[in-house]
């Protein structure tokens, strides 16, 4: 199996939606551009931990102002200081990296966890701030961000273990139902990874109970679609993984399942009427 590199097309959900205003999807599109670079140094499968770390610090150093070596970093800088966004949104993806970059063991859920606060989170707080969105909707952004983060670890259990030499699922999870590491790449899910998986998705499912609230809470009709879209699309692949192995063949959203999610997302979106002034979330 060799290495690979993802563009926008292979993400599984929307990356710059089509009903964004063309000023926020460039926005946007320059978020994703400087995420993808980092990660992709990361992933790099043909590079050393001490390389991958050297080039993630001048992206780093880049966004911060004392490099102008890497150029999506340096644009960052510049619409970053102009909309007045805190940097921590791109900052923590670098954190993130340096951990894959590093090959962190995850232990348990709760590091796990934390881990998506850094790789996933940020990407949702940066939509929400696109669109001046009340800090309390970070909450169950954060579920939801987490929710698609952990999904897409489920669903790459092969390419992380063999190529990466990355385990994402916990190890308490795995040792739980007998899960041996060489089960990771063996050609077909044991029964152990079954059960290792389904915990995983069904732990997932409970962040999208908490995401849930989100589109109730956000004042963008816009982005409330985009929210109800993700949420559904996150739905079919857990159903999905569920009823797959993905060690046996590669498990991936249709292009069925996107515009059937996309029609349920609109519509969901466009009939919901947000309660802004009373919500779980305290958002007066």
């Amino acid at each position: 199996m060799t290495g690979r590199r993802k563009t926008a097309k292979d993400e599984n959900f929307p990356v710059a939606f089509r009903l964004f205003p063309a000023r926020l999807r460039k926005m946007v599109n320059l978020y994703y551009a400087f995420a993808r670079e980092a990660d992709d140094i990361a992933d790099n499968a043909e590079m050393t931990p001490a390389q991958k770390l050297s080039r993630l610090k001048e992206a780093a150093d880049s966004l911060y102002g004392t490099s102008t070596k890497v150029r999506n970093a340096v644009c960052l800088r510049e619409m970053f200081l102009q909309e007045g966004f805190d940097f921590s949104l791109a900052g923590d993806l670098l954190k993130a990296f340096e951990q894959d970059a590093r090959g962190f063991d995850y232990q348990t859920w709760g590091q796990l966890a934390e881990y998506c606060r850094c790789s996933a989170a940020p990407v949702g707080r940066f939509l929400l701030a696109l669109y001046d969105e009340n800090p309390s909707t970070y909450l169950p952004a954060e579920a939801l961000c987490a929710a698609l983060q952990i999904v897409n670890h489920v669903q790459d259990i092969r390419y992380d273990a063999c190529v990466l030499e990355r385990v994402y699922l916990p190890a308490e999870i795995l040792h739980r139902y007998g899960c041996r590491p060489e089960d990771l790449s063996a050609p077909e899910m044991s029964p152990g990874l079954r059960l290792a998986a389904d915990d995983v998705l069904a732990r997932c499912e409970g962040l999208l109970k908490d995401a849930r609230q989100l589109p109730k809470i956000l004042k963008s009709k816009v982005l409330r679609i985009e929210v109800f879209v993700i949420i559904y699309l996150t739905r079919c692949l857990i159903y999905k993984l569920k009823r797959r192995d993905v060690l046996r063949e590669e498990v991936r959203l249709s292009a069925r399942d996107k515009i059937t999610s996309l029609g349920k997302g609109i519509v969901r979106g466009l009939w919901l009427r947000p309660n802004i002034e009373r919500t779980k979330y305290g958002i007066k």
